[in-house]
């Protein structure tokens, strides 16, 4: 029977998502994270494949406001809940879902797509490219110590119930998003995902709790976060579980880390994501005793090339002509040139030779500045037409700070 692709009908949803949670292993989640999936989805952005009266794939795009070099927020499509069942695989059912998806991307105007992967090498071939990492990191608090900023001390800190503070902590949130590529305003509903944590989740850790930092009387951060209690015959030896921590200055956070770190009966601070250039690397005694490991993020996908190389801005002036290849969105092909600086940027068709000769998934592995057309061209991805054009175009895509994905989708 031929595989049909439909928009998502809401009385379809148990079915569609059952299909994702089979894929990704057939564990049942807990019933509110369910829940809150289901009022999360937008479900003309949803799509499924249907053999008959089953349903064998599913792909779904958050409507999303991205942060890119500049302080811009740019519309950008949040690729999620894509999967194909098992025995329905190899029959070009994901391809179909991803050309379609991409193709109303284009029409909703969203010059974007990001994801994060669960395997990156599938999405590689849609034009996807890793443009932000994500630190892993276990602090070993016996033997590190933080050298912390002059004001630590003037930053008062205090317990509060992670629901009743997620108001002040949002506002906090919300004031640092314009200033770091790849994070995500927060639309209405998401704020609750900081909030979700299932008991059965917790392998054998406490509920999430939260401590504010405060300064005056208002509120300069935050950090939400666990701790699983362990015991060895010598005694404690327990890990604090970082979940999230965020700081309007260099002193609220400082005073935010130096409290995970000195947390009664624990031996470690585990940090699941943060950014790769994140202050805290800076304040600690002996980063060998850290465990730092970086891995991929956020995928972006560049749907439309000159409105999204319009929307960011540039550390350096820059003029060039790339020549794109684009096997999946056509109407990216051909050659593009890109004038701009710190002010703004135009990128209009032109017919003037090529300087740099890329695919559209160089463009996004450069998008956010967390990676280097220079090292690309290197690893032969890039070629150089007009000489100097690389380095040129490679020193104006950086950002002065790298690029990060808070929380996943």
């Amino acid at each position: 029977m031929t595989t049909e692709l439909r928009v998502l009908d809401p009385a379809e949803w148990d079915d569609w998502y059952g299909v994702l949670e089979l894929a990704f292993g057939g564990v049942p989640e807990a019933d509110e994270e369910r829940k809150l999936w289901q009022e999360l989805t937008e479900y003309e952005r949803s799509i499924g494949a249907w053999d008959g009266d089953r349903c064998v794939g599913t792909a779904g795009a958050f409507t999303f406001r991205l942060a890119v070099p500049g302080g811009a927020v740019v519309p950008a499509a949040g690729v999620t809940m894509v999967s194909v069942a098992g025995t329905h695989r190899r029959r070009g059912i994901l391809t179909s879902m991803m050309r379609r998806q991409l193709a109303d991307v284009r029409a909703w105007g969203e010059p974007l797509a990001v994801l994060t992967a669960s395997e990156p090498e599938i999405y590689g071939r849609f034009g996807y490219a890793v443009a932000a990492y994500s630190a892993r990191a276990t602090i070993d608090t016996t033997r590190v110590r933080l050298s912390v900023p002059e004001g630590t001390d003037g930053v008062a800190l205090r317990y509060a119930s992670p629901a009743e503070s997620l108001e002040v902590c949002e506002a906090v949130y919300a004031k640092l998003v314009a200033g770091r590529p790849g994070m995500l305003e927060r639309r209405p509903g998401w704020e609750r995902v900081a909030l979700m944590d299932p008991a059965g989740d917790r392998e054998g850790a406490s509920p999430r709790q939260c401590v504010l930092a405060e300064r005056d009387g208002e509120v300069v951060g935050y950090a939400r976060y666990a701790v699983k209690p362990e015991w060895s015959f010598n005694g404690s030896d327990g890990s604090v579980l970082l979940h999230d921590l965020a700081g309007l200055d260099p002193a609220a956070e400082a005073a935010l880390w130096r409290f995970l770190c000195s947390v009664d009966l624990t031996s470690r601070v585990r940090i699941h994501s943060r950014p790769v250039d994140d202050a805290w690397l800076h304040l600690v005694s002996d980063v060998r005793r850290c465990e730092v490991t970086v891995r991929d993020g956020l995928h972006v996908r560049l749907v439309d090339v000159g409105a999204a190389l319009e929307a960011r801005t540039y550390q350096a002036g820059v003029d060039v002509v790339f020549e794109v290849a684009d096997a999946v969105c056509p109407w990216n092909e051909g050659r593009w040139r890109l004038t701009g600086d710190a002010k703004g940027a135009v990128c209009v068709r032109t017919d003037d030779p090529a300087d740099l000769v890329l695919s559209v998934r160089e463009l996004g592995s450069v998008y956010l500045g967390g990676n280097s057309l220079v090292s690309l061209g290197a690893a032969g991805r890039v070629r150089e037409v007009r000489e100097g054009a690389l380095v040129e175009a490679s020193v104006a895509f950086g950002a002065p700070v790298a690029p990060w994905l808070p929380h996943g989708f």
